[in-house]
Formats: structure tokens, C-alpha cells, sequence
């Protein structure tokens, strides 16, 4: 009977070290958890900065006069509206925050793989 407690208890405290190192294993489809969640997270955040964004675009037509239209990009006339200003506001969030981020996408992806080094 000694015997089966102490197996007993190699066996919970085995599931207790699994279940601990489980999120930094890959589950059985192959995706990291870990590195999912700080894909959300990041997505998560882009998405609320470009919301804030569009938001404060809404904001300043709504509480200041005499704005003149915005123009995206210095080429693409925007009405004076709230639609305006907030397109404006989550368009150029979108592209600031956005292209330096598809760019350390890009990067980490090509420096993980020891092939793409020539």
C-alpha cells in the first residue's frame, strides 16, 4: 500500500509540472499559446489605438470650429465632418502604428529562419 501512495503522489505532482509548462507547449494542433496571446494582445491594442484615434477625430470636429477639411495623406480631401475627421484620425493611426509593425512581422519572421541568411 506504501507502494501506491507514493505512486499516487509522483503522479500529481507530474500533472502539476505539465500543467504549469503547458501554456509555453504547443497544444495538439500544432499553436503556441503563449505566443497566440501576445498576438491578441497586440492585435487587441492596435485595434483600440486606431479606435482612440478615430474617436479623437470625432472629438475635435464635434468641439472646434472653423476646421478645414483634412486630407489623408496630403492627396485625399475629406469632408469637415465627424466621418471625416474620425476616417482621418483611425486612417493615419492605422498607417503609423501599422506599417512599422508589418515590418517587425516581417523581420522576425525572415531572422528566426536559418536559411534566410545568406
Amino acid at each position: 500500500m506504501s507502494e501506491d501512495a507514493s505512486t499516487a503522489g509522483d503522479d500529481t505532482t507530474e500533472g502539476t509540472v505539465d500543467s504549469d509548462t503547458s501554456d509555453s507547449q504547443p497544444t495538439s494542433n500544432g499553436v503556441d499559446t503563449a505566443n497566440t496571446r501576445g498576438r491578441r494582445f497586440v492585435v487587441g491594442l492596435y485595434v483600440a489605438l486606431v479606435g482612440v484615434a478615430a474617436t479623437a477625430g470625432v472629438l475635435t470636429a464635434t468641439f472646434v470650429d472653423g476646421l478645414r477639411r483634412p486630407e489623408l495623406f496630403g492627396v485625399l480631401p475629406l469632408p469637415a465632418t465627424r466621418a471625416g475627421f474620425a476616417v482621418f484620425g483611425g486612417v493615419t493611426m492605422a498607417v503609423v502604428l501599422g506599417v512599422p509593425l508589418s515590418l517587425i512581422v516581417y523581420v522576425s519572421r525572415r531572422i528566426d529562419d536559418p536559411d534566410a541568411v545568406e
